[in-house]
């Protein structure tokens, strides 16, 4: 097989410097500088000035489920209880080849759109592991263009649901890459806390990391987020340790979650807020005023903590939009947040790209000399109006190769007086 060259030419990076030349051979970038002569034979890919970015990660996701909107029934309530309950209806209708199927078209679009590497929680509470075994199944099938990262998760609870802890060993004997949990869905307060210890202890035990989904819930209570940093402090899990949704620090006393948010620094926990999904499913139970339920992004940047973004759901019972696009996920994130600073504007963009992509523990990840030579020409200048604009992704590299493009966006007007075309950029 001939080796494959190629040169990125004439790009904006998303640290603001212009003009950048990348070469890329067999995978990998071999340089990065202005003006670089093009070797014999190489492609030629000429970005125009546009911004090129690593790939977008998303951090968390659950691709078991997506594409299933509307089976058996549509939820409803719009609550993620009437959300669950809708998928232990469908489990048992579940085959492999589906499971699959809809997993490889949802890669596609990932792909498409510039996202090359998730992290998904496969429920574990079917005793025959059919979604294990179909996602082991594509995560092989997808790995030469993207990466994905398999979380076993018990959505009916690893304690309350019988036979979930060993099925969930099970998961990990077949390549599962990481522990999941779901502590707010035991029976009592105690038993979640139980099952975050015992959940960490496996973690620890087999040197892997843990994904917890903590405190999805509008109860200022719900304080498991506060045992897993506990844990992880105990087992030495710091930088391996997760926690998702964290929702209930919406809705807790600034005392209480200011302490809260110095033990999860302590412990160096990454956080993964879900601002499509958490905007959509929290606040049910209220009237007015109404909770926005997304977790506390602000505050725990500010103090240090790795906060990522997670698409969460695309087409299925807790959500009935999405189309694999972190850009739109960075929006909500930025709205819900408030974060319109100009350095908290950057990190949402940051939460779709480089802090997931640590979170996730990528090697290789980034546009800098010797790293993994993949990257996605987003049409903006910055990552700001990338964000603003849900850019266009004029192309997608993944290894070296251009494996997606897409037109460059504009309008054509035919006005009075003022024909020509609309350039959305500044």
């Amino acid at each position: 097989m001939s080796v494959v060259t190629l040169l990125i030419r004439n790009a904006t990076l998303p640290d603001g410097r212009t003009g950048i030349d990348l070469l890329a051979r067999e995978g990998r970038f071999i340089d990065v500088a202005p003006n670089l002569p093009a070797p014999p034979g190489a492609e030629v890919l000429d970005a125009q000035g546009w911004l090129l970015s690593p790939p977008f990660v998303d951090a968390h996701f659950h691709m078991d489920s997506t594409l299933t909107f509307g089976q058996p029934r549509v939820n409803r309530s719009g609550t993620l209880l009437e959300g669950i309950a809708l998928w232990g209806e469908l489990k048992p209708l579940l085959t492999e080849e589906a499971i699959a199927e809809r997993a490889l078209r949802y890669c596609d679009w990932a792909v498409a759109r510039g996202l090359l590497a998730i992290r998904s929680h496969v429920d574990v509470c079917d005793p025959r592991l059919l979604a294990v075994r179909a996602l082991l199944q594509v995560r092989q099938q997808v790995r030469p263009y993207l990466d994905l990262q398999l979380v076993a998760f018990p959505q009916d609870g690893v304690l309350r649901a019988p036979g979930a802890l060993e099925n969930l060993k099970r998961a990990l004997d077949l390549g599962v890459d990481v522990v999941g949990g779901i502590p707010h869905f035991e029976r009592t307060a105690a038993e979640g806390a139980t099952s975050v210890r015992l959940l960490c202890e496996l973690a620890a035990e087999r040197g892997l990391r843990v994904d917890l989904h903590c405190d999805e819930t509008d109860d200022p209570a719900s304080r498991h987020v506060e045992t897993l940093a506990f844990e992880a402090q105990r087992l030495g899990l710091h930088g391996r340790a997760t926690g998702s949704h964290l929702t209930s620090m919406h809705s807790m006393d600034n005392a209480y979650a200011g302490k809260l948010i110095a033990l999860i620094a302590e412990a160096g926990l990454s956080v993964v807020a879900n601002p499509l999904i958490n905007i959509t499913l929290q606040g049910r139970y209220d009237s007015y005023p109404k909770r926005r339920g997304m977790t506390r992004v602000p505050e725990l940047q500010a103090a240090g903590v790795p906060v990522a973004f997670g698409h969460d759901c695309v087409l299925d019972p807790w959500y009935a939009l999405g189309s694999a696009d972190m850009l739109e996920v960075a929006a909500m994130g930025l709205h819900v947040g408030q974060l319109t600073s100009a350095a908290q504007m950057r990190a949402c963009f940051d939460a779709v790209t480089t802090v997931p992509a640590r979170i996730l523990g990528l090697a290789g990840y980034g546009l800098e000399l010797g790293c993994s030579a993949d990257c996605v020409l987003l049409q903006a200048r910055s990552p700001v109006e990338a964000i603003r604009l849900r850019a266009q992704r004029l192309a997608v590299v993944r290894a070296g190769r251009v494996v997606a493009r897409t037109a460059s966006a504009s309008a054509a007007l035919d006005l009075p007086g003022r024909p020509g075309s609309v350039d959305f950029t500044l």
